[in-house]
């Protein structure tokens, strides 16, 4: 049995709020959890204590045991410095970028060259 922290959402229509819990990777996000181990309000500000609440030390025994937080998690376990912070690129659009490849490799061309025809 695979076992993640991860969110799962409570709260009412626009009124996100999620429980830090601790399940099997196979149960829906709002199914079955073995353990609640915190809470997290997203309307709440950044700087809000009470916005990212959990018990550090049940968070690191699930740890032990070989359970794996999913990014998110992840992201505020790095901030309280129980694991260290995972590094995330932003991803890339590829169709702007070849959008902006293509535009950039007609810039180049000669002017007095002419496309190729269709056929």
């Amino acid at each position: 049995m695979a076992l993640k922290i991860r969110l799962m959402r409570v709260g009412a229509k626009k009124q996100p709020h999620y429980r830090i819990v601790v399940a099997d990777s196979r149960s829906p996000r709002d199914g079955k959890f073995i353990e609640r181990v915190g809470t997290y309000h997203p309307m709440l500000k950044r700087d809000d204590v009470k916005r990212v609440e959990f018990n550090e030390e049940r968070v690191r025994h699930w740890m032990g045991v070989g359970a794996l937080p999913t990014d998110r998690v992840a992201r505020f376990l790095g901030r309280a410095n129980i694991i260290p912070a995972p590094k995330f690129t932003v991803g890339v659009n590829k169709a702007k970028k070849r959008a902006e490849e293509a535009t950039k490799a007609a810039a180049e061309k000669p002017a007095g060259e002419a496309a190729p025809a269709a056929t």
